[in-house]
């Protein structure tokens, strides 16, 4: 009997859940901005329920646009290392082979480097 009341009340609960995003995506004037992922709600999506009293927050400076400003950073060595900038801030130490022609992207944070004296 007990099951069946909790059952009534998780019931009534997403039901509540919903009314409040429909009164909260009908009082938004403004679209639903993007975010990097693309994720976008629609106006009916009960996760708009989030953003009642100020708009979604979106960073528009995404990663690998910033990332993608910084220029390949030539280097003397074949292997180089990356490790981030070091620090709380950085990422373990990866070690990039540098022999073939080209940029050579660090997996974890996107710097480019290519050896000096091949093109890129």
């Amino acid at each position: 009997m007990a099951a069946v009341k909790n059952i009534r009340v998780l019931a009534n609960s997403i039901q509540n859940v919903r009314v409040f995003a429909l009164r909260a995506a009908s009082s938004s004037s403004s679209g639903d901005t993007p975010t990097h992922t693309g994720q976008q709600f629609e106006k009916d999506d009960y996760r708009l329920a989030r953003f009642i009293e100020t708009p979604k927050q979106v960073n528009k400076q995404f990663a690998i646009d910033l990332i993608n400003k910084v220029p390949p950073t030539p280097q003397k060595k074949r292997v180089i290392s990356c490790d981030g900038g070091g620090g709380p801030t950085g990422h373990p130490k990866v070690y990039i082979n540098l022999d073939k022609p080209g940029n050579h992207i660090c997996g974890y944070c996107g710097l480019r480097f290519y050896k000096d004296g091949s093109h890129h």
